[in-house]
Parts: C-alpha cells; sequence; structure tokens
C-alpha cells in the first residue's frame, strides 16, 4: 500500500528532531541503571508522528487514548496480577492521563520507572519460590486457585500476595506430579525454572523494554500495529529460519512462555495437525529418547536452537494446548524435522467418493494452506512461476479430466497471503467483475476486480472456512458467498480485514549508526462487494458447523482495540445465482438432521461441550486426588473415542479403497459433512 503521509514527514522535522535527541540522555542496562537509550527519544517521536499521521484509525493521543496505553503497558508487565501490590498501582495511577504528554515530547522515562519497580516485585516473588518449595505442599487439602484475570483484583499486602503465589507453585508442582515427577524432581524443576525466569526477567534491556511500552501505544491503535526492537525484528528473522528448516512454526514470546505465533502452512507441524497457534511450548527433547529441558523462563533464541535440528532428525514438544483447561496436563508432540518447500505449501488435491442416494458421486477437494506467489520469478518474467491461482487451474483442469461432480475448496487454517492470488483464484469461479474493495486511511476507495472473463469451473461448488481462516481466504469466501457461486460451510471465519506495511525506522535516518526497530502499521481496510466490511465479524458461513471458538474468545472480535465493522456503498456486481435461500435451506435441513444421526459429529459435539465447560471454569482445584480423577477421566474418554471411531485417516494420505476413505472422513467430520452437502448441491443441480 502507499504511503501518502509517510512521505510528508519533511526534512525540517528531521533536522530538528536530530537536535533535540542529540541533547537528550543515555543510559546503561545494568541491574541497577535500566534507563531509556538516547535513540527511544527519536524513535518515539517517529512512532508517534507516523501513527498520528498514517494509521488507518484516526485518533488524537490525549488524556482518553493515554488511559488505553497505561493499562495496556500493565497488563503486558502482569496481565495476572501477580507482581504489582495495590499500592504500586494507586503510585502509578498518577501518570493514567499524562502519558500522552509525555510521548508528544518522546519521554518514556516513565515506562522504565514502571518497569524497574516491577522487576524488583518479580525479584522477590522469585526470592519467595524457594521458600514455597522449602516448605512443601499438602496435596490432600481442599483448595483452589482462581485462574480468571479479570475476577482477581490487585493484592493488598505482601501477605495476600504470598498467599496467591504458593497456590500458582502448587499448582505447577501438582502438574507435575500428575505427569510422574518425584517430590525431589519437582523441587529441582521448578527451582531451575524460577533461576532461569529470573535471569531473563533481569536481562531485559533498555530496547526490551521500550518495546513492551511501544508496543501499547501502537497497541492502543488495533492489534496489527506493532513495533519491533532491533533485536526482535532478528529474533524474526530466526524464526523464519525455523519455519524453513526445522518444524515450521514461528514462535514469539510471552514473558515466561515461548508461544505457538504461527504454523506454517506445508510444514512438519502444519503436516502433523498437532500443533496450533497460540499453544504453549513447556518442555523440548531431543530424538526419541532425549530427556524433557524444562524451557519456560527461556528467552527466546535460545528455545528456537534447541527446537531447531537437522532434516530428518524428531524433536519432541511437551505443549500446553491453546483450547483446553488450565489445569490440563501438557501433551507430547512428535516431530521429524524437514525442510519447507514452497511445493509443499501448495494446493493440493484428491478425489472423495461420496454415497447419496443411489448414486455415487466423484468429489475433488482441493486443499489450499496460504495464498502464495513466487514474487522472484514473477518480477524476472519466469514463464511458469509459481502461484496459487496457476495450480489450482492446473489441479482444476485434472479433476475436470477425471470427471468429477463437484469440487471443495478447503481454506481452514489459511491465514490469507497475497490479496492478488485471492482476487485471480476467484477469476476461475466467475465472470469478471469486483472481488473486493479498499479503503485507505484518506477515505479513498480501490475496487480490485478480476478482468479475465473465462470461468476455469462453473459446476458445483463449496468453500469450507474455519475460526482461522483469515485475510485473503476471507476476501474469497466472502466474494463466492456474494456472488451465489457455491456454499460456505464450516465455522464463521477470524475477521481480519485490515492491511499492514512494515516501516523500517533506519530509513528517516540513513546516516545513523544507531539501530532503531521497525513499526508494523495498519493502513487499508477490506471490504466486500456489498460494501460490508470482513473486519471483526469475518465471513458467517451458509452452514455453520458446531464449533467451540467463539467470536468472544478466539478471532478478532475477541482482541482489544480491534478496529469495528462498518460498511460502505455496494459495488456493482452480477450474482451468478447458483445457490438460491431455498437451496441453502434445504441443505440446512439435511445437515440438521446428520447432527442427530452421524456419530462422528455428535462426539463432535460432545468435546465441544466438554471443552466450553473446561474454559467456563475459573476454579483449578488443588486437591491431587481430584486433579487426577479429572484428568484420568480424559484420558479414558479419548482412549475409549479412539477405539470406537478406530480413525487413522491423515489429510494428504493416498486412498486406495473403501475402508481408507471411511478412515478419513470419521477422523474429520467436518470434510465428511461438507462433502456431503456439496454431494446434495451436485445432486439438486442435475
Amino acid at each position: 500500500m502507499r504511503m501518502r503521509e509517510y512521505r510528508k514527514i519533511g526534512v525540517m522535522f528531521v533536522l530538528l528532531l536530530q537536535v533535540i535527541v542529540s541533547q537528550a540522555y543515555t543510559g546503561g542496562d545494568t541491574l541497577a541503571t535500566l534507563e531509556p537509550a538516547a535513540k527511544h527519544w527519536k524513535e518515539t517521536y517517529l512512532i508517534n508522528n507516523l501513527l498520528s499521521k498514517n494509521h488507518y484509525r484516526d485518533m488524537e493521543l490525549n488524556d482518553s487514548l493515554s488511559s488505553v496505553i497505561f493499562h495496556d503497558y500493565l497488563e503486558s508487565l502482569d496481565g495476572n496480577k501477580s507482581y504489582f501490590l495495590a499500592a504500586d498501582i494507586d503510585y502509578f495511577s498518577k501518570y493514567e492521563f499524562e502519558l500522552d504528554d509525555y510521548i508528544k515530547r518522546g519521554n518514556v522515562d516513565v515506562a522504565f520507572q514502571i518497569f524497574r519497580i516491577f522487576r524488583e516485585r518479580a525479584n522477590t516473588r522469585i526470592d519467595y519460590v524457594d521458600e514455597i518449595l522449602a516448605t512443601g505442599f499438602d496435596y490432600s487439602k481442599q483448595e483452589e486457585l482462581n485462574i480468571d484475570d479479570k475476577e482477581i483484583e490487585w493484592a493488598k499486602n505482601n501477605e495476600e500476595i504470598n498467599e496467591r503465589w504458593r497456590k500458582i507453585i502448587k499448582s505447577q508442582a501438582l502438574s507435575l506430579k500428575l505427569a510422574g515427577k518425584t517430590d525431589e524432581e519437582i523441587v529441582e524443576s521448578l527451582t531451575n525454572r524460577y533461576k532461569r525466569y529470573r535471569k531473563g526477567i533481569n536481562q531485559y534491556n533498555s530496547d526490551d523494554v521500550f518495546q513492551f511500552y511501544m508496543n501499547a501505544y501502537s497497541g492502543s491503535y488495533d492489534p496489527h500495529t506493532n513495533y519491533f526492537s532491533p533485536v526482535s525484528s532478528e529474533n524474526f528473522n530466526i524464526s523464519m529460519s525455523l519455519s524453513l528448516e526445522g518444524i515450521g512454526a514461528r514462535l514469539t514470546q510471552s514473558m515466561d512462555y515461548t508461544v505457538v505465533n504461527e504454523v506454517v502452512p506445508g510444514g512438519p507441524a502444519y503436516k502433523s495437525k498437532l500443533l496450533h497457534k497460540d499453544d504453549k511450548i513447556i518442555s523440548v527433547a531431543q530424538g526419541d529418547e532425549g530427556d524433557y529441558v524444562d524451557v519456560i523462563g527461556w528467552r527466546l533464541q535460545d528455545v528456537v536452537q534447541l527446537i531447531r535440528g537437522k532434516k530428518g532428525t524428531v524433536v519432541r514438544l511437551q505443549v500446553l494446548k491453546f483450547d483446553e483447561a488450565a489445569g490440563a496436563l501438557p501433551r507430547e508432540i512428535r516431530i521429524v524435522r524437514d525442510k519447507i518447500k514452497l511445493e509443499e505449501q501448495s494446493a493440493s488435491s484428491e478425489i472423495i467418493p461420496i454415497y447419496n442416494g443411489n448414486k455415487t458421486y466423484k468429489l475433488g477437494v482441493i486443499t489450499l494452506p496460504s495464498f502464495y506467489i513466487d514474487f522472484e520469478e514473477a518480477r524476472q518474467g519466469v514463464k511458469d512461476y509459481k502461484s496459487t491461482t496457476r495450480d489450482v487451474k492446473r489441479i482444476i483442469e485434472d479433476l475436470q479430466a477425471n470427471e468429477v461432480d463437484g469440487i471443495l475448496i478447503d481454506l481452514r487454517y489459511n491465514g490469507g497471503g497475497s490479496l492478488m492470488e485471492a482476487i485471480d483464484l476467484t477469476g476461475l469461479f466467475i465472470d469478471q467483475g469486483p472481488v473486493v474493495q479498499v479503503r485507505n486511511s484518506d477515505g479513498s476507495i480501490d475496487i480490485k476486480r478480476d478482468e479475465d472473463i473465462k470461468v476455469q469451473y462453473d459446476g458445483p461448488l463449496a468453500v469450507m472456512i474455519n475460526r482461522f481462516s483469515a485475510s485473503a481466504s476471507e476476501i474469497f469466501s466472502g466474494a463466492i458467498q456474494d456472488y451465489k457461486r457455491g456454499i460456505i460451510v464450516g465455522e464463521a471465519s477470524f475477521g481480519k480485514g485490515t492491511v499492514q506495511n512494515l516501516i523500517d525506522l533506519n530509513r528517516m535516518f540513513p546516516n545513523d549508526d544507531e539501530r532503531m526497530g521497525q513499526l508494523k502499521l495498519t493502513l487499508a481496510k477490506f471490504y466486500r462487494v456489498t460494501g460490508s466490511s470482513t473486519q471483526n465479524i469475518g465471513v458467517t458461513p451458509d452452514i455453520g458447523f458446531p464449533s467451540g471458538f467463539t467470536a468472544e474468545a478466539f478471532g478478532e472480535s475477541s482482541r482489544p482495540n480491534a478496529l469495528p465493522w462498518d460498511q460502505i456503498q455496494s459495488s456493482y456486481f452480477r450474482p451468478t445465482n447458483n445457490v438460491s435461500p431455498q437451496l441453502i435451506k434445504h441443505l440446512e435441513a439435511i445437515y440438521l438432521s446428520d447432527l442427530d444421526s452421524d456419530v462422528d459429529l455428535q462426539y463432535l459435539q460432545e468435546d465441544i461441550e466438554l471443552m466450553k465447560k473446561q474454559q467456563d471454569d475459573n476454579l483449578l482445584s488443588l486437591n491431587y486426588e481430584e486433579r487426577k480423577a479429572e484428568n484420568d477421566e480424559e484420558q479414558k474418554r479419548k482412549l475409549d473415542r479412539e477405539q470406537l471411531t478406530e480413525s487413522g485417516g491423515k489429510i494428504g494420505q493416498e486412498l486406495t479403497s473403501e475402508e481408507d476413505f471411511q478412515k478419513k472422513l470419521s477422523d474429520d467430520p467436518y470434510l465428511k459433512e461438507g462433502l456431503k452437502l456439496l454431494a446434495e448441491l451436485v445432486k439438486e443441480a442435475k
């Protein structure tokens, strides 16, 4: 996207800023003197200028926004209310409505003052961990830990926060005990864990503190606007390298946890279907026999180095799943490291027979992990450069040669990619016309169109999405739905309808030797051809399947300060009317009947209800027998389910028999139901 206002930052402003910054003080990064660096004054001016002049959301930096920044910064440091005391918050509150004035002057002293107190409180709490472990625990006692951050108040005194920490450490010890650790191993594990955590806290330098603070500021505009310090940018590059040779996951750090930020399409983790965004990696082991190393409290780059390895070698991870209850035991995941190639991230297909009525229909399934294009080959004019649209077009031709009766496009877990590929891919299924509208920060609207009048495939079509389908996936599925070209099935999508650009702050000072960070800035917003934004609400399927991922907990609308949904004028387009309201009603009746009779859908509903119940339970038992009974019951339920379904079909596995197909579809009830509805769509079209 273009950067109109970005270029308006004039030479006079830069010269004035250089004079001001040259007079600023510098500080060291020792434990005793954690102070802002001179460049942070400079970066604060730049970030404030870029946000105020370029961000899609036109907001004034005032007392109201200052309060948001204040609370977001405290949340980033102590979201669980485990370190600061109520007296600390009362003391900090004098700055709540003054941060805007400080930021305008490039002054970040308050952020460093708050962080120094946070670091002091953290060290005090970690000191107390040794006392807790020396005392030991009574696991027969009936007591609970409140894990609802919204209900917890700031502790009034040391006695209250010490009691909170006793329960936190007891819960962690109980999890280790349930995992088979002895009392001595538990003490050793937790002692080492908090030693590492202390080391990590004390190693935070001025760039780290500045990043925490600037992210509180940038995040007040929207959740996709972020600041990356120079080291964080390097860590991102490290995680990118990890994605190319390793497990295929981009990692981030959330205080003492290593968190999965993205599972790379086509990689080992993606193929395993075992690792997902927001999972927490707590331990890493090498090979099938290596001992687990607890990585809670480790710095990100150290965890990355532990997970990386040669192609063909095994790494085992213990993971806290994002969708499981707080007391759940970690899951063990075994992944064979590999080098990810572009073709492994590409569209793939298979033909699955589905019986409907008195006939078996041959249905093509196209799995699309992302919207990709080889930009370098495209720029070089390579004739057969790789892209989503080219690959899908070739796949459709192969499916047509095999005389399939219908096609399903699987966009589950597709987080997006190239906007132009989403537009061109839509063009394979519709006549020429608008596909998406883009509104820029100045209010101007660009209508992105498919200009090719040729339709590659005009037969029965279904598109499957889930809560993790985002951005370009929402553009494509929204267009198919608006043109009434095919049915959309699955879960409501994520709801990311914004466009970002990454700005290197050093570009403003090309002759400056100081390394500055980068700002990812939201510049525009997507709208469907009807004028409805995909932002915040995503795409609602025509037939919605059972889902445990509510918009309030998962998706764009769950994020603080997300841009709102809105609507602009509809563009002119001609629907195909392949899908009518009557047809949707007919398919919905079939789906509701399946919901009552299909055993795999019933199991899915059972799992979802259990997950919702666990998520709503904010009190975690600290009694050994109760926790053991809960975990034993869950393990038995999973084992019984596996024995009943005997499901073994995997995505991408070559299927050669009716039994193979049944196993695959039983393993994936969403796909099974999507294909059953597509078969009915084919039947109705004949």
